[in-house]
């Protein structure tokens, strides 16, 4: 078999045997197939599209360059969330302490943030002393223990991936819907996990930001992991507005607390129970849905939720005692107060550029080496459809670098909109696919 054979086949729209996406996917990642023909493949595939059997083909081909958990020593269903990220998107730090409470093993292996979108490595990073760097023996031993392991993704999970990304980032072909699945899937198939929920952002602040693209991935996604024999259901959720009121990484553990305290804001509280008993619900833990929302509200309740926070991240090397006191959470020098200069409702918040301001003060990356500052980000005060009057506070920057702040105001300003009336915020789960 040669590469050549196997990139002019796709080129002339034929559907790939598994056998020839193995051979070049395994071939590129031991640098047999070099990148030049590689990068022919992934344009074959941007224009010409993958069938669903290619696509399970594919992702299986990925996961299988690289280690696959075994986790079937754990006495309990192993279940997981992957969210395509958004902007003030901390659902994971609310989310799996809630379901690890309640029964469920959640090997959580996560990213990092880049561009308007915030990472979950990165909010677990300013917690003093948190590890998210461990091996995956420590990984395993971290969830046998607690029932919950937050790490970042290792270089024995999904090499080719790691590799196939960087080359898709350089020519073009990030936006193909089959490679932008693979990658996903590939790393959370790896995971050894039984059951496994979506939540695919839709709006300004999403990656995939037309609800019919969003669809369409969140399809694709469902029938890989279908297709490899796990339980697989996503939510296609709003990210026409930022989800909390918090965008900036300590700012955003402080709020995800506040949530496990049982005094956050509202449509984190509700998107993250959600998500929460789908993860339940598909690992079989509960007989129906909502035997399982009524669990996962009973471990917010009771606080079961927040003490298994606190039992990781002092499991993985943090403070466990910010659980109890956010004020230990890295602090900017400085704050300043934008406010509203009309009066009327929040008519609507440019979501992306909300992400973006966060990341010129410092809380998100331009480029993978940029630095993070833990501290900085903004705090939102009012959301879609509330009131404001003149002069009233419409949220607070976090700031250290004060030669960053001009910039970023200027877009926090004309990210949000005022005028009489407000049009009714979306719903927060726009739709769910579980067939």
């Amino acid at each position: 078999m040669r590469a050549v054979d196997v990139i002019q086949k796709k080129r002339n729209g034929e559907e790939l045997g598994r056998d020839e996406i193995a051979f070049l996917i395994d071939g590129y990642t031991r640098g047999d197939v070099p990148d030049y023909q590689a990068s022919a493949f992934a344009m074959a595939v941007f224009f010409r599209g993958m069938t669903a059997a290619e696509t399970v083909a594919l992702t299986e081909s990925m996961m299988r360059t690289g280690e696959i958990l075994d986790l079937s020593e754990l006495p309990g269903p192993r279940v997981d969330k992957h969210s395509t990220g958004g902007v003030g998107d901390k659902t994971s730090l609310v989310l799996a302490p809630l379901a690890a409470a309640c029964g469920a093993y959640v090997p959580m292996i996560s990213g990092r943030g880049l561009g308007h979108t915030g990472g979950t490595l990165d909010k677990l990073e300013s917690i003093p002393g948190f590890r998210v760097g461990l091996s995956l023996r420590e990984f395993r031993d971290t969830l046998r223990r607690c029932g919950l392991g937050l790490i970042g993704q290792t270089p024995e999970i999904a090499p080719a991936d790691r590799k196939l990304y960087a080359l898709r980032d350089v020519t073009a072909t990030v936006e193909s819907l089959p490679l932008i699945a693979a990658s996903i899937m590939s790393k959370k198939m790896a995971e050894g996990i039984d059951a496994l929920v979506l939540d695919v952002k839709t709006g300004d602040g999403a990656f995939m930001k037309s609800f019919e693209d969003s669809k369409a991935l969140a399809e694709a996604m469902v029938r890989i992991g279908r297709g490899m024999g796990k339980k697989v259901s996503a939510l296609i959720t709003d990210m026409e507005q930022p989800l909390g009121r918090a965008v900036g990484n300590a700012l955003e553990v402080k709020e995800s607390v506040e949530t496990l305290q049982g005094r956050g804001p509202k449509d984190l509280e509700s998107l993250s129970l959600e998500l929460a008993a789908w993860m339940l619900h598909l690992a079989g833990l509960t007989t129906g849905l909502e035997a399982a929302r009524a669990r996962v509200r009973d471990a917010l309740a009771s606080g079961a939720g927040l003490r298994k926070f606190q039992e990781v991240i002092a499991l993985q090397g943090g403070d466990p005692a910010v659980g109890d006191d956010t004020a230990r959470l890295p602090r900017a020098r400085e704050t300043v107060e934008l406010r509203a200069e009309a009066e009327g409702q929040v008519a609507g918040i440019a979501c992306r550029s909300v992400g973006h301001a966060a990341m010129l003060l410092g809380a998100g990356r331009e480029t993978v080496d940029s630095r993070i500052d833990p501290a900085v980000g903004v705090v939102l005060h009012k959301k879609v459809g509330d009131p404001v009057r003149r002069g009233e506070s419409l949220m607070t920057v976090h700031v250290n670098d004060r030669s960053r702040l001009e910039e970023a105001t200027q877009r926090l300003r004309q990210a949000v909109r005022v005028a009489r009336e407000a049009p009714a915020a979306a719903p927060l789960v726009r739709l769910v696919l579980d067939r």
